[in-house]
């Protein structure tokens, strides 16, 4: 059985947690959003990125402050519900060392129409990127390693 996923109508704290050591799996997450009312459902996944901006990065290790996770997630879910009324949301982050170009990140988010579902995972993702205590150290193929400061 795969994992279920918190989200807006179903009390988080009967379910899994928001933090995995392991891959995230899409699938879960859009099934925990979805309702034949809802016509638009956003899938957003956040990936380890290797590029010329970024540099020769392997790996990004990820760590949190696990206690204050979940209270500051349920937080930023709850705000979205308040402003997009009816809201599904799902969210996870993974911990842990994650090799460039799996996902770190996933939000998945439900609404009647697309504009709305868009809207609620951006702001749900950019709240989380400000607010949520998770730190990222970088790993690069020549060894060194260093903290990378949120943009």
């Amino acid at each position: 059985m795969g994992t279920r996923w918190p989200c807006s109508r179903r009390s988080p704290v009967a379910d899994q947690p928001y933090l995995t050591r392991t891959a995230i799996q899409p699938g879960e997450l859009l099934a925990a959003v979805s309702d034949p009312a809802l016509g638009g459902s956003v899938l957003f996944l956040g990936s380890v990125r290797r590029s010329e901006q970024d540099g020769p990065v392997v790996a990004i290790e990820y760590s949190a402050y696990e206690a204050m996770v979940a209270a500051e997630l349920e937080r930023i879910l709850a705000e979205a519900r308040e402003r997009w009324p009816g809201a599904r949301l799902a969210a996870v982050q993974r911990v842990g060392t994650i090799p460039a170009g799996e996902a770190s990140i996933g939000i998945a988010a439900a609404l009647p129409h697309r504009a709305e579902a868009f809207a609620a995972c951006r702001y749900v993702i950019e709240e989380i990127k400000r607010r949520l205590p998770v730190w990222k150290r970088e790993m690069f193929e020549d060894g060194r390693r260093g903290w990378k400061v949120q943009a």
